[in-house]
Formats: structure tokens, C-alpha cells, sequence
């Protein structure tokens, strides 16, 4: 299990919106309460949120911009790119990271397992508070017509209650 942070992904009305909560963890302390989980990428038209190694996550979202300039964007091409690179490389199968990315078109989840899922349902969640937001962002997006970042926002604050490694200092961005 990741036990790390908890990244939230939802689309709504052709608008997608990725959160993470900013607590960093060590072992079982808290270092950092407001750390930048989620970045823009690509001149801005790409937003990718990460769990796990931060320093694993940073390399991978740096080699995913260099795939996404390499294929003029096509954030489904780069991330199939990313996935076989990461899984092939002998050092990178070491990296532990997941990330949620998204553009206009799509919204996949990316893991050096070799996963690289587009899914059934507009929503993404990743990290150890990840079921409860998940779950708390179904029900949303099934039973209300809250837009997509609200429902992140408030998902992200009930995981933040319920799971130790995620707390309410959210960032979110929208694309």
C-alpha cells in the first residue's frame, strides 16, 4: 500500500479537475504540511498530480514532458512512451511513483507496474487516502451536479479526515 498522499482527479462537463493535498511524510512524521503535488506541464496544457517518492515522481514528470514535446503533445502516445521506458530501464523500475495525468481528451493513471489506465468513470484517485476520496467523489459526481474541482476540494478535505498521511492543504488545478 502507498502510504503517501492522496491525489484526486474528476471531469465534469469537459472540465477536468486534479488536487492533491500538500503533507509530506517521513516514516510516521509529518515534515511538510504544503507541498506541490500537482503541476502543469506541457505549456500548461497538460496537469499531472503524483503519489509516492517525491524525487521518483519529479524525474517522472520530467521525462513525461520530454516524451510529451517529443510527440507534439499526444498525451496518450507519451504516456505509453513513459510506461514502457519506466518498466524497460533498470534504474528507473526502481522509481516509486503513480500520477494522475490529464489534458482536454483524456485522464489516465500511470504506474511503473506497467498500468496505464483510462478510466470507466470521469474519476481518478491515487495514494493512501485514495478509496475514501474516490468513494466520496463517486458519490458526488453520481448524486449532485457539483463541478469538478468542487468535488475535489471536498472529497480531498474527507480523506484528509479519515487517513493520517493526507491532510487539508490542498492544491488544486484545472484543465
Amino acid at each position: 500500500m502507498l502510504r503517501s498522499t492522496t491525489v484526486l482527479a474528476v471531469r465534469r462537463d469537459s472540465i477536468t479537475a486534479i488536487g492533491a493535498d500538500g503533507q509530506v511524510t517521513l516514516g510516521s512524521s509529518s515534515i511538510k504540511a504544503n507541498a506541490k503535488k500537482v503541476r502543469r506541464l506541457y505549456s500548461g496544457k497538460v496537469v499531472a498530480g503524483f503519489a509516492g517518492s517525491g524525487a521518483d515522481a519529479l524525474a517522472l514528470l520530467e521525462r513525461l514532458e520530454s516524451r510529451l514535446n517529443e510527440h507534439g503533445g499526444n498525451l496518450l502516445r507519451a504516456c505509453v512512451e513513459l510506461v514502457k521506458e519506466w518498466r524497460l530501464d533498470k534504474a528507473l523500475r526502481r522509481l516509486e511513483a503513480f500520477m494522475i495525468v490529464a489534458n482536454a481528451e483524456n485522464m489516465l493513471l500511470i504506474s511503473g507496474s506497467g498500468d496505464l489506465i483510462e478510466p470507466d468513470e470521469p474519476i481518478l484517485a491515487i495514494g493512501s487516502g485514495s478509496e475514501q476520496a474516490r468513494a466520496c467523489a463517486m458519490a458526488l459526481y453520481r448524486h449532485t451536479q457539483m463541478p469538478a474541482s468542487e468535488i475535489v476540494k471536498e472529497c480531498l478535505k474527507i480523506a484528509a479526515e479519515m487517513c493520517i498521511y493526507t491532510n487539508d492543504h490542498i492544491t488544486l488545478e484545472v484543465i
